[in-house]
């Protein structure tokens, strides 16, 4: 039996429970299937291999698709390749910047086999659920492609505290859990792309600092002028190859702790201005790097460095009296980068790997350039 703690709950005579599933749990109790009729039917995924110039999937499709079963008995449709693409790299976007939860709702799974439920304390709907140890003994109502995009990132998630809200139905029979499914499946609620542009905008982000942030990111990103051109992934959508969120997450605990305080002017104009031209001259002095193919320059934990010792070129712009978007002076300050860091750490077969490069160990390195640009000793 694999013990997990749940609430028992009830609704028109309707016995469930809302329980918390580690990722371990799911990888091993969880069974994938679809629906399929005779020996002619579709495959269980559906989308080819992806074209030239599309960014390669992080998942390996042909032990995902062993995982998956196909029968007439089954209710599931087809699984989209294209989502549970999109879901592994929301689920990465998260583990980095570590500010949003992967899983906030709850899948619904029902259970082939009886469970044991043992309260705990005087509150009789508080306990543990046993659920039998089987491999397969769960299925997912609700949520399989969340669940199968887990399993196809699980490797990442050794040594985190991963947990998946899951109300869990016991036996629950078949013609229920199909009229459940058809009913939670039926409509789809879609939101019209100008209200998602609209929304990432200043109605979503009322925090001054996370506003400034969200202009700076899809400043990098629009601009054609930007090094990042089209190169983000906003929304979590998109051809981009660095997700939003870390980027935008570095901006605005800089943005909060007074990193890029106002002199006059628009704040957001301002920060704009310098973020594009500061990138536009990182990729000129780590030319080499940054237009070659086996580095890590453009990586969300060096874009993140950068970012982080944004606050100490924006000091000696202004000791300079220069202004803090001039491209030309930001060359100037940052030029010490080329001479002491070089192109070849950011090799990611290389230097990169060999230090086990973090945000901290980079962005370390770049102010240390800063204040010793000689290279003198420390």
């Amino acid at each position: 039996m694999i013990n997990v703690a749940a609430i028992r709950m009830q609704q028109f005579g309707v016995q469930f429970y809302q329980a918390s599933l580690t990722a371990s749990d799911i990888d091993k109790l969880v069974r994938f299937e679809v629906l399929s009729y005779g020996e002619g039917a579709q495959p269980p995924v559906r989308g080819g291999k992806p074209r030239p110039g599309v960014i390669p999937s992080k998942v390996n499709w042909d032990l995902l698709e062993r995982r998956i079963a196909s029968s007439e008995k089954a209710y599931q449709r087809q699984i989209i390749r294209r989502k549970i693409d999109e879901l592994v790299q929301y689920y990465e976007q998260c583990r980095q910047a570590r500010d949003l939860p992967s899983i906030p709702g709850a899948v619904i799974i029902s259970c082939d086999e009886k469970l044991t439920f043992q309260p705990s304390g005087d509150d009789a709907r508080v306990g543990i659920l046993k659920v039998p140890e089987r491999e397969g003994i769960l299925r997912a109502i609700d949520g399989q492609h969340r669940l199968l995009a887990l399993h196809a990132d699980i490797d990442r998630f050794q040594g985190e505290d991963f947990s998946v809200p899951a109300i869990i139905f016991d036996r629950l029979p078949e013609d229920h859990v199909v009229q459940m499914f058809v009913t939670i499946n039926a409509k789809h609620t879609r939101l019209n792309a100008s209200h998602l542009v609209s929304l990432s905008g200043r109605q979503l982000y009322r925090d001054e600092a996370l506003a400034a942030s969200h202009d700076v990111v899809r400043a990098l990103n629009d601009r054609e002028d930007s090094p990042l051109y089209d190169e983000i992934k906003l929304l979590g959508v998109g051809r981009g190859r660095v997700a939003q969120a870390p980027l935008a997450q570095e901006l605005k605990k800089m943005f909060a702790a007074d990193g890029f305080t106002r002199r006059g002017g628009d704040l957001h104009e301002d920060a704009k201005k310098f973020f594009v031209n500061y990138f536009k001259q990182i990729a000129l002095v780590f030319g080499g790097a940054w237009n070659g193919r086996k580095y890590s320059i453009r990586s969300a934990s060096a874009l993140r460095a950068f970012i982080r010792v944004a606050p100490d070129v924006v000091r000696r712009l202004d000791q300079e009296h220069a202004d803090r978007g001039d491209f030309r002076a930001i060359g100037r300050v940052i030029a010490p980068w080329g001479r002491r860091i070089g192109d070849l750490r950011f090799e990611t077969e290389g230097a990169w790997k060999r230090s086990g490069t973090t945000v901290d160990s980079l962005a370390k390195e770049l102010r240390l350039a800063l204040q010793y640009p000689e290279g003198a000793a420390v």
